[in-house]
């Protein structure tokens, strides 16, 4: 029961982010990158801290004892969380000005791929099943996205360096969820990216403030929804659970992000889109399947060699 709460939970977090790729696309429109991940993460921040002084008074309330969070936890989760976080965003901002919002989100999630690869290097460890899912994924991803050729031009590049620092961040927030509180942790990068990216915004160019204007509305929906309450949501969902599943949930985005598109801006999404996203949430389903007769049948032949 608790595994099925977190993974809708991720799912989610999927879903919110695929509908945050428009905000994106159009913002950027009219500030530039590092400007609009200022104001995102700020944002984020911002909302964050009403949210936590309410739990913090219903947990009052209710005589339930809080988590306590290590203040060195906190400082370094925070840093490490939002430093990876600005990194990806702001590459992934960049990217979007050179490339379509299809492209940019299937390279986007090839974080889920650059996870277990990273864990491995680090000594993690990664079951064939899951293996197979990821490749499984990455079939149904590709359907599903490209259409084209996959020819990597300047605005695909930069996004493929945001999955490698959005795959860092999953498996930071991994190792500091066990040691400070998840909504705690998630206000505190805010914070700590909000910063970075301020000082990237003043040493490249400041926007004008009938250009923050325009923006605003694509301003206040990414970072109250795809920061305040996704990254928030991401962050409290990936506690207990394997890193490489939680990526492979996680890469849903781009499946949402398409049908988003079709609620709102009346795309269509052709059977080999359908394909892919079938083979995607295919591959998330097996990762919840348990392989018994698998094991029976491995039991019976071992007895019939015994007898």
């Amino acid at each position: 029961m608790f595994e099925l709460r977190q993974y809708s939970l991720l799912f989610l977090t999927a879903t919110i982010w695929g509908s945050g790729f428009i905000g994106q696309k159009l913002g950027v429109e009219y500030i530039p990158s590092f400007a609009f991940t200022f104001y995102r993460t700020l944002i984020g921040g911002l909302f964050l801290i009403p949210v936590i002084l309410f739990l913090k008074h219903q947990a009052i309330k209710h005589n339930k004892k809080s988590r306590t969070s290590s203040m060195r936890m906190f400082i370094l989760g925070s840093l490490s969380c939002g430093f990876c976080l600005i990194l990806g965003e702001s590459l992934q901002q960049f990217g979007l000005v050179h490339t379509d919002v299809n492209k940019a989100s299937f390279i986007t999630s090839l974080y889920m791929i650059f996870v277990p690869v990273i864990g491995f290097v680090l000594g993690h460890k990664t079951s064939i099943k899951i293996l197979f899912c990821l490749l499984l994924s990455c079939i149904g991803l590709f359907l599903f996205c490209v259409k084209d050729g996959l020819a990597l031009q300047r605005g695909d590049f930069l996004v493929l360096l945001c999955a490698i620092a959005f795959a860092y961040h999953i498996l930071v927030i991994a190792y500091f969820i066990n040691h400070v509180d998840g909504v705690l942790l998630s206000c505190g990068q805010f914070f700590c990216a909000s910063a970075m990216g301020l000082i990237m915004m003043l040493l490249t160019e400041v926007p004008s403030v009938e250009n923050l204007k325009a923006a605003l509305p694509a301003l206040l929906y990414v970072g109250i929804m795809s920061n305040g309450v996704a990254y928030t949501l991401q962050i409290v969902a990936q506690r207990g659970i394997n890193p490489t599943i939680a990526s492979l949930i996680m890469s849903l985005e781009s499946v949402m992000g398409a049908f988003f598109g079709v609620i709102c801006l009346d795309e269509i999404i052709s059977n080999r889109e359908m394909l892919g996203a079938l083979l995607m949430f295919t591959a998330v389903i097996l990762t919840q399947v348990k392989l018994t007769f698998f094991r029976k049948s491995k039991k019976s032949a071992d007895l019939t060699e015994n007898r």
